[in-house]
């Protein structure tokens, strides 16, 4: 939205009370370009037709005076928010969208800035220049010298991101509540992260070390550009806190006095970065896991069905290979990985009821025991931002929701009336204020790039364009991930108990490895939670991270979850090094040369002016013959992963030519669907209908009527962005069903033609008029809203019981509509329609009418596989649905009152610092997005 600068119309005495808190911190007035140029800009073969878009802002820096006025007239910073508007705006503007009007709602994209658009020019010291642009305040850093020119990254970097990077550093090492404070929020995130990826501080060293030994120049080169990155941020941490112009987020959360300037901002070190990495690769780059709730859903279905039939019906919801499922590579090329076995070997299910999890918090105190408040005394000014945190920082299930974002659309230039490729892709990571990723252009030697980077991680641009080409990937999430079963024991050969800290490795009893940490904090302004602590405590095998306990045939085990990744967060830089270096990325087999030295699980694209391309990454791992990697497997020498070496966490690797993999496919899709055929899904419910559908669907149509142009792409993602997956693709058959005979009862007969008039105008969940906050057939989108968890139960519980039922829910949630609190910051995360039975209800419904169905579920469930009876179970939750109130299919939370369904779908930028901003149109959208078509190529 526009940035709110209206008339002030408190009064003088508040003005002034704000003011004079704020004056020592409120930094040096911008002042104007120096009329010095613009730093001369490499050949850009764009030519004008690069654009990008990051909302809110690129300002993600706020000190005390800006957060005080926020809070008092809603006044923002310079360039705090002034993407969101345009961002927002496409959902009006995209139908009648041309290429001449993208600019409206992006970015020009083109490297340099013109003379006449300088904003501010600085230069923190002799060998790089950082200019700003009047528009957005992105920073372009050219340097003269590699050394400046990452210098120059990391202290633009602490401009626009100082304290949401120390605010992750201190996730990353498992300290946000002694650090942020000890909210209920930040505690269950702490937990969360920590259980995943804990690491003592000579780990974070190791992943260094190890960099140094096994990349060659490449790599000692990185870890050099990250010291430089560094020592950038640690310039402009100094110089801010020695100015008083540092973010007031420290003087709220009680690390500096806002009167005495006391305190301070801790320096950052090299291993902070990897603590970063291990967040980013924890949040977006991870796959697989979820082996031991697998194996709960299938003992389910086995006592269900017997052992024969379970494992066929389980199997079936797995859905692992399913041949309706939409491909990114869909000429019929397969890539098998992760497949089932045809005779299992070395399987360890848990013994009925002997599953426990493992305890990972010890020794609370105070608050974290008893959830009690306390007020701290402070400046009478500072009481509106009293409680900022009281809700946390983060949403506590950051780490432990499912994380599937992303998308992307590209079109070879065989189609395009340019006869160019053109890309529309990007990101989808959440909505946060600021935003977890921030734009840069980096020239300098061997370095030239624009794009997004991760706030604290970013030495290179890790998503956006270089000189002639453009990059962006999508989570992929194939399985990296496995649980061993783990045989406990006891040092002096007793009987082990099921709780032993003692485990067998290669026929030795070995201890595990205990990591700790130990957090307190105290109430501060920001974060009124009394004083408290505890210890969280992990245990770590050779196998990985201890997560349950149970017994195996009678014998106690602890299951372990490792991940290929883990204690390699870090390992990825140097492919993103190359992806930034010009002399390195030439053309398609380079770009995905330089994505195979990537080990995050990514869905990696490229386009230039002559070819497109698709490359998968990740640490793919070489698995014993026949062990299920969808189960727990014994943890045995027989059933390790090949060549593996427990003390730096390194196995053999399937080959890059054995990843999906294309180049030059007549379209690309990826909304985090299925990669390729043979290539397995990690997780349940992968398949006949998934949201990459509403993306395939459209480019496919694209591309046969051919002279696809940018906005033409751009037009589809942004249909796609405001279309309900579930009226699109689902709700026709179960129209089908429903009319199947005539509907008497007349008020059911309304909600059904309410729910075919909207699904005959494109199943939109979009305002009628651009800011109007009343969605067009919004009775309709109620309905729908109501109905699905209705339906699927009515559907499947019947004939699945409730144990299965339930089982099979915890491997999938049966809904993901955009007002249902999920994605990465939690409800209003736009991020929806990924997980879902939407495939499971398609593929039923098909069975009962009779219609074809490849790959199909084992049995019909709804009404039995009788149409009749299945007609009579959906009508009947039909009607429920249709009672019930917009107050309650809508609850309201603290943003929005109940019944108000526009702003229960609403777009939040969630805070993670001072400054609040307006709630935006829902839209299922890449946070970053580029569009991109290349005219020329070096």
């Amino acid at each position: 939205m526009r940035r709110r600068t209206g008339k002030l119309t408190c009064t003088a005495i508040a003005t002034t009370a704000v003011l004079a808190l704020g004056a020592a911190l409120a930094g040096p007035l911008p002042q104007p370009a120096r009329a010095e140029p613009a730093a001369a800009a490499v050949t850009d073969y764009c030519r004008g037709q690069c654009s990008d878009i990051l909302p809110p802002g690129q300002n993600g820096n706020a000190t005390l005076a800006d957060i005080l006025a926020n809070k008092a007239f809603g006044t923002r910073p310079e360039h705090s928010a002034d993407q969101l508007g345009p961002y927002n705006n496409l959902v009006a503007g995209y139908p009648t969208l041309t290429d001449d009007k993208l600019s409206d709602f992006f970015n020009d994209s083109s490297f340099g800035v013109p003379a006449d658009q300088v904003a501010k020019v600085n230069k923190p010291r002799d060998d790089v220049t950082i200019t700003r642009d009047k528009k957005t305040g992105v920073p372009h850093i050219q340097g003269t010298t590699r050394e400046g020119t990452e210098f120059g990254a990391g202290y633009a970097a602490a401009q626009d991101r100082l304290w949401l990077m120390d605010l992750f550093r201190h996730v990353g090492r498992g300290e946000l509540t002694s650090f942020a404070g000890g909210a209920e929020s930040n505690q269950g995130l702490e937990q969360s992260f920590f259980g995943q990826a804990p690491y003592k501080e000579e780990d974070y060293q190791a992943q260094i070390d190890y960099i140094l030994a096994s990349q060659g120049e490449r790599g000692r080169q990185a870890l050099a550009d990250a010291q430089a990155y560094v020592d950038g941020i640690n310039a402009y941490r100094k110089k801010a806190k020695d100015g008083r112009y540092f973010p007031g987020e420290y003087v709220l959360t009680g690390k500096i006095d806002a009167i005495t300037n006391a305190g301070e901002i801790e320096p950052f070190k090299l291993t902070d970065l990897i603590a970063l990495a291990s967040v980013v690769g924890a949040l977006f780059g991870n796959g697989g896991g979820g082996e031991v709730e697998s194996a709960l859903s299938l003992l389910a279905a086995q006592r269900k069905y017997g052992l024969a039939e379970g494992t066929e019906v389980w199997e079936s919801f797995r859905e692992r290979d399913d041949p309706e499922a939409a491909l990114t590579v869909h000429d019929g090329t397969s890539f098998p990985y992760a497949a089932k076995p045809a005779n299992a070997r070395g399987t360890a299910l848990p013994d009925p009821g002997s599953l426990t999890p493992e305890q990972l918090v010890y020794d609370k105190t105070g608050s974290a025991k008893t959830g009690a408040t306390k007020q701290v005394e402070a400046p009478k000014k500072l009481e509106p931002l009293r409680g900022l945190y009281d809700d946390g920082v983060l949403p506590r299930d950051l780490f432990s929701r499912k994380h599937g974002m992303s998308n992307a659309l590209l079109v070879s230039g065989k189609h395009t009336a340019g006869g160019h490729p053109v890309a529309v892709f990007g990101p989808q990571t959440g909505y946060f204020a600021p935003q977890l990723l921030m734009l840069q252009e980096l020239q300098g030697p061997g370095i030239s790039a624009r794009g997004a980077s991760f706030a604290g991680v970013g030495m290179y641009v890790q998503l956006g364009r270089g000189q002639d080409y453009a990059w962006s990937a999508t989570t992929s999430a194939q399985d990296v991930t496995d649980t061993f079963a783990v045989e406990l024991c006891s040092p002096d050969g007793s009987a082990p108990a099921k709780d032993s800290t003692y485990y067998r490795y290669h026929g030795s009893c070995l201890p595990m490895e205990k990591i700790e940490r130990r957090n307190a904090w105290k109430p501060t302004v920001a974060d009124s939670t009394a004083e408290g602590s505890y210890r969280m405590q992990v245990h770590r095998t050779k196998y990985g991270l201890v997560t349950h306990r149970a017994t195996v045939g009678g014998k106690p085990v602890a299951y372990t979850l490792l991940r290929a990744s883990y204690r390699h967060e870090a390992d990825s830089i140097v492919g993103f090094q190359m992806l930034n270096d010009p002399g390195y990325v030439k053309d398609a087999k380079s770009f995905q040369s330089a994505a195979q030295h990537i080990n995050y699980t990514f869905n990696w694209f490229y386009a230039d002016s002559r070819q497109t391309a698709y490359y998968n990454s990740g640490l793919n791992l070489v698995r014993a013959a026949d062990v299920d990697p969808s189960l727990p497997v014994k943890a045995e020498p027989a059933y390790e992963w090949r060549d593996f070496d427990p003390t730096v966490n390194t196995a053999a690797y399937a080959p890059p030519a054995q990843h999906p993999q294309s180049i030059d496919q007549d379209y690309y899709i990826s909304w985090n669907n299925r990669q390729a055929k043979g290539y397995t899904a990690a997780g349940f419910g992968n398949g006949s209908v998934h949201r990459g559908n509403l993306l395939d669907d459209r480019v496919r149509a694209l591309v046969k009527k051919g002279g696809v142009t940018r906005a033409a792409l751009t037009r589809a993602m942004a249909e796609a962005a405001v279309t309900d997956l579930r009226g699109e693709d689902v709700l026709p058959e179960l129209l089908k069903v429903v009319r199947s005979a005539p509907v008497t009862d007349p008020r059911t007969a309304k909600a059904v033609q309410q729910l075919e008039s909207w699904q005959a105008a494109g199943a939109q969940r979009r305002e009628t008029s651009a800011g109007s906050h009343t969605y067009g057939h919004a009775d309709a989108v109620r309905i729908m809203d109501a109905w699905w968890p209705l339906l699927v139960e009515a559907e499947f519980k019947p004939q699945l019981g409730g144990e299965l039922y339930d089982a099979l829910r915890a491997n999938l949630t049966v809904d993901e509509a955009p007002s249902a609190g999920h994605g990465p910051t939690g409800s209003h995360a736009g991020s929806s329609f990924q997980y879902g039975w939407w495939s499971y209800v398609d593929k039923d419904l098909r069975a009962v009418l009779g219609e074809d169905v490849k790959g199909p579920l084992a049995r019909e469930y709804c009404g039995g596989g009788d149409l009749s009876a299945c007609r009579d179970a959906l009508l009947t939750s039909l009607q429920q649905a249709a009672a019930k109130p917009a107050t309650e299919v809508y609850p309201g939370d603290a943003n929005c009152s109940a019944g108000d369904q526009w702003c229960a779908d609403a777009l939040i930028q969630r805070p993670l610092g001072g400054i609040a901003h307006d709630k935006a149109h829902w839209q299922n959208r890449p946070t970053f997005q580029q569009v991109v078509e290349f005219p020329a190529h070096r």
